[in-house]
């Protein structure tokens, strides 16, 4: 019988201890509300639960839930990073090409141009142009084919800024290049993207060899970004 009876000895002092802890919540809730009947403040509660994008701030009424409402389009305004690229897209037009052409040989020597716009000269282009045509160069090189760089020099350029291999400037390129088929294309500005088209063309007869087209979502062309580095050449007076 004894242990029932400590038992029951200790339930009852969890009980009154409990009591006492509900007492005095309901002592400090009565004093906040006569406090607020009076025109005062209430005493203030935790501070409010934190996120990456939150700072502590108790709940205060108008001035915590503005604070909230900022926070929370500081969040819906964040744009993760996407989970592809132009690459992804590349790779799948490349597959295209390879599947259609009509007779694949190792040996074959490609060169690799930038994309024009359809609706544009064809001696101008953009980032997006330029990037296909790297992203192209890399995929001829993975399946096995045979790829020039017609863009490196003979020579590697040394200078304080940089040393360099490669031009744009044909006068220091070779005049003859190795090259017996190009693959290039053109862009089309398309609702929500472009549109790429892409073709593998024989250099001494113009066929036509392989085709493929794709589409570029605008998120993922928009997330190419230029340099930042002047487009003209800067002069300064001699001492």
């Amino acid at each position: 019988m004894k242990p029932i009876v400590v038992a029951s000895a200790i339930l009852m002092l969890t009980s009154c201890a409990s009591m006492e802890k509900w007492e005095a919540a309901m002592d400090d809730k009565a004093q906040s509300d006569v406090a607020l009947q009076e025109g005062g403040t209430a005493p203030q509660a935790a501070a409010a639960p934190t996120s990456a994008y939150a700072t502590p701030l108790a709940y205060n009424g108008a001035a915590y839930q503005a604070t909230r409402m900022q926070q929370q389009a500081q969040v819906a305004s964040y744009q993760a990073p996407l989970p592809v690229n132009i690459n992804h897209y590349v790779q799948g037009m490349m597959q295209d090409l390879i599947a259609n052409l009509d007779q694949v040989r190792p040996q074959m020597v490609i060169g690799v141009t930038s994309f024009v716009y359809l609706d544009s000269a064809y001696d101008e282009t953009n980032l997006l142009g330029n990037q296909l045509s790297e992203s192209f160069m890399h995929e001829v090189h993975q399946f096995g084919l045979g790829v020039v760089d017609f863009k490196t020099t003979d020579y590697i350029r040394v200078t304080p800024a940089g040393d360099f291999v490669f031009s744009r400037d044909f006068t220091e390129l070779k005049e003859e290049q190795p090259i017996e088929f190009v693959l290039g294309g053109t862009l089309v500005q398309h609702q929500g993207g472009t549109l790429v088209n892409a073709r593998l063309v024989s250099v001494a007869s113009k066929q036509v060899l392989a085709t493929a087209q794709g589409f570029i979502p605008q998120p993922v062309v928009e997330a190419l970004h230029q340099s930042g580095m002047p487009d003209k050449l800067l002069l300064k007076q001699g001492e």
